[in-house]
């Protein structure tokens, strides 16, 4: 056990150190220019404000070592010397290089002036390591509380079709890798949702998320993370679908609705309205799959008066047939009015039963959905009602007026 000094004794070293604390800042210097080379390639600003962090700290110590029974957060007396922007681009890492040279440079001044003194800057040291550790803990700490109510925001405008031109700077401030198509998935919260499970399960689809809890309603943007051009897996081919399906068990137990595929994640918003509607009516769908396309529920979102599902179902099979051939939307018409039965709907036409299944061929290759199915039958004939509707109103509006 070292032996404690005397009064007398303390007094002169303190009045010691204090003479070469100038000496033992500029050998610290000195020392961190030849042995750390990310200290060399700093600019001279940073350069400078890690030599006042450094001076600062062997000046914490003279007073520890004065008092240790005050024992001061040193942490806030060494780390208030330096800039703000220091504690961003200096890691922890080598915050703790810089505290390893320090106690090196002043351990070697120090040698010859007892155990007790040695003892004392081993101590203080260790106080000085947890300290930083904790100042970049609480920083860490600080930066993912900003960065959940960015990714809110973010999230909320894209919900809200509330962007802005400060949407893409959000977006980047939160490192958000993925590129091209974007889709959103909406859900209900589990019970107990692990948000860092998500996140890995994302990435090992290849997909970057941006993830937003509104009370029960969980709302994931999924954008593909791989920059274009990089070779791409089996996993980062995946359709939004099938991603959708193996996110599945982050959701809790409901209904789980995907929004239509958009360019850019600044057009999320298109996505975010599809889902929203059709999560709010896809309890109207008996045997709904989960998850559900919102596509699939354009039916119960037109009937529920959403204009987006409306302006799909006219857009992507009224205008199409009738722009392909009247003959296919009268035959489409007497099939669903019929019961979906091919010879009542060859008697009314008076075609030939193949005749009428050759046009039904041609209606799907033409929009994509068999009206021989009895889900997408329901598909097809609310575009016929709306798309008619529409028509009516259109022509109604277009005919001039007449003067008494």
């Amino acid at each position: 056990m070292p032996i404690r000094p005397t009064p007398q004794e303390k007094s002169e070293t303190l009045a010691w150190l204090r003479r070469i604390s100038g000496d033992l800042a500029t050998a610290t210097i000195k020392r961190l220019e030849d042995s750390l080379p990310w200290y060399a390639e700093m600019p001279p600003a940073r350069r400078s404000a890690v030599g006042l962090v450094a001076q600062a700290g062997i000046s914490a110590f003279i007073q520890w070592y004065d008092d240790p029974g005050a024992q001061p957060w040193i942490a806030a007396d060494i780390f208030a010397a330096a800039p703000r922007e220091l504690l961003r681009s200096v890691s922890l890492t080598q915050t703790l290089q810089l505290i390893r040279v320090t106690v090196e440079v002043t351990e070697e001044r120090v040698a010859g002036r007892g155990d007790d003194l040695r003892e004392s800057m081993l101590l203080y040291s260790r106080e000085v390591a947890f300290a930083a550790a904790d100042v970049y803990a609480r920083a860490a700490e600080a930066r993912g509380l900003w960065d959940a109510r960015l990714e809110a925001l973010v999230v909320d405008s894209i919900l809200t079709g509330e962007a802005d031109e400060e949407l893409p700077s959000r977006i980047a401030a939160l490192g958000w890798h993925g590129h091209g198509e974007v889709a959103v998935l909406v859900g209900t919260t589990p019970a107990q949702f692990d948000v860092d499970q998500l996140r890995r399960l994302a990435r090992k689809l290849g997909v970057d998320v941006l993830i937003g809890v509104q009370g029960s309603r969980l709302v994931l943007v999924i954008g593909r993370a791989e920059a274009p051009g990089a070779e791409e897996s089996d996993e980062q081919q995946l359709p939004f679908p099938e991603i959708a399906k193996r996110l599945e068990p982050g959701f809790g137990t409901g209904h789980l609705v995907l929004g239509p595929p958009v360019p850019a994640l600044v057009d999320a918003g298109q996505s975010a309205r599809a889902a929203l509607a059709g999560f709010a009516v896809a309890k109207a769908w008996r045997h709904a799959p989960r998850p559900v396309e919102a596509d699939d529920l354009l039916p119960e979102r037109a009937l529920a008066g959403d204009p987006l599902a409306k302006a799909t179902l006219v857009e992507r099979i009224y205008r199409p047939l009738q722009a392909h051939s009247a003959d296919l939307v009268a035959t489409l018409w007497s099939y669903l009015d019929n019961g979906r039965s091919l010879e009542a709907t060859a008697r009314e036409l008076f075609v030939h039963p193949n005749t009428v299944r050759y046009r039904l061929k041609r209606v799907s290759d033409v929009i994509g959905w068999d009206a021989t199915g009895p889900r997408e039958a329901l598909i097809l004939q609310t575009a016929l009602i709306i798309g008619s509707i529409g028509t009516d109103v259109t022509r109604r509006r277009a005919a001039p007026l007449r003067r008494p």
